[in-house]
C-alpha cells in the first residue's frame, strides 16, 4: 500500500532538502523586493558566481580544513572518552582534575591559539590543536555523564552473576553510555571545524578561514557570504555522517 500523499508531503516538508531550498528562494527574493543593500545581503546569484571564480582555490581550502576537523576531532575524542572513563571511574582524579579543565575552557580561544602558533609555527599541526582542545571537553564530559547514568540495579545484579569489572563496563557501562557520547561527539564536530577555521585566522596559505579573512580585508562582501556557506554545508555534511553512524552503530536509547 502506497503512502498517502498527505504523508509524502508532510516528510517533504520536514526533510533538510526543503529547508534548504526554502532558505535559496528566501535569498532570490528578498534583496529586491526588500530593497536590501549587496553590502548587507548579496545576491545569491552573485555569491555563487564568486565561488565559482575562485573554485580551485576553494576547493582546496575546504580540503585542508576538512583534514585539520577531521584530525582535530578524532584525536579530541578519543582523548575526551578516555578522559571521561578515567573520571568515572577514579574520582580523585575527576575531583583534582575537572575543575581545571573547566578553567581552561574559560580562557579564549584567540588566547589559547596564540600560545599553540608560537608553539609549533604556522603549521597544520597547529590548527589541530586547536580543534583538538575545542573537541575533547565536551566528549568528556558527556562520557562522564553517561558512564554515571548506568542503572547501578543491573549493575549489582551483574556482578552477582560474577561478571568482572572490565566485564561490566564493555558489555553494560560502555554501551549504555554510548548515546550520550555520541551526543559529545556531535557538539563537539561543530567546535572542531570552528577551532580549525580560527586556527587558520593566526596565518596560513590556504583553509576557509584564511580565505574569510582574506575577504574581510577585502570588503568582499560575496566572498564572505558565499564561505558562510560553505562553512555551514561542512559542518553540517560532518554533523550528519556522526548522525548516520548512530542510527547504524548506536540505534538503542539509554533507559
Amino acid at each position: 500500500m502506497s503512502p498517502r500523499p498527505s504523508a509524502v508531503g508532510r516528510a517533504i516538508v520536514r526533510s533538510p532538502a526543503f529547508a534548504v531550498a526554502a532558505l535559496a528562494v528566501l535569498w532570490l527574493v528578498a534583496p529586491p523586493f526588500l530593497h536590501i543593500g549587496p553590502r548587507y545581503l548579496p545576491p545569491l546569484p552573485t555569491v555563487v558566481r564568486d565561488g565559482v571564480s575562485v573554485w580551485p582555490d576553494l576547493l582546496a581550502s575546504l580540503w585542508r580544513t576538512l583534514i585539520e576537523t577531521v584530525i582535530g576531532f578524532v584525536a579530541g575524542a578519543a582523548f575526551g572518552v578516555a578522559v571521561g572513563v578515567c573520571f568515572a571511574y577514579q574520582r580523585i582524579v575527576e575531583r583534582a582534575f575537572f575543575p581545571i579543565f573547566v578553567a581552561l575552557q574559560t580562557v579564549p580561544v584567540i588566547a589559547f591559539g596564540a600560545i599553540v602558533v608560537i608553539w609549533f609555527g604556522n603549521t597544520i599541526t597547529a590548527k589541530v590543536v586547536i580543534a583538538f582542545y575545542l573537541t575533547f571537553f565536551p566528549v568528556a564530559v558527556n562520557t562522564l555523564h553517561g558512564l554515571h547514568a548506568a542503572d547501578p540495579r543491573r549493575i549489582e545484579l551483574l556482578k552477582s552473576f560474577g561478571a568482572s569489572n572490565w566485564q561490566i563496563f564493555w558489555k553494560f557501562s560502555l554501551p549504555s553510555a554510548l548515546p550520550t557520547i555520541m551526543t559529545g561527539f556531535k557538539v563537539g564536530i561543530s567546535l572542531s571545524l570552528a577551532g580549525a577555521i580560527v586556527g587558520e585566522w593566526f596565518g596560513d596559505t590556504v583553509g576557509l578561514g584564511v580565505m574569510l579573512l582574506q575577504g574581510l580585508y577585502f570588503e568582499q562582501v560575496p566572498r564572505i557570504w558565499m564561505l558562510i556557506v560553505v562553512c555551514g554545508a561542512l559542518g553540517a555534511a560532518l554533523y550528519g555522517v556522526l548522525v548516520a553512524i548512530e542510527r547504524r552503530f548506536v540505534w538503542w536509547r539509554p533507559d
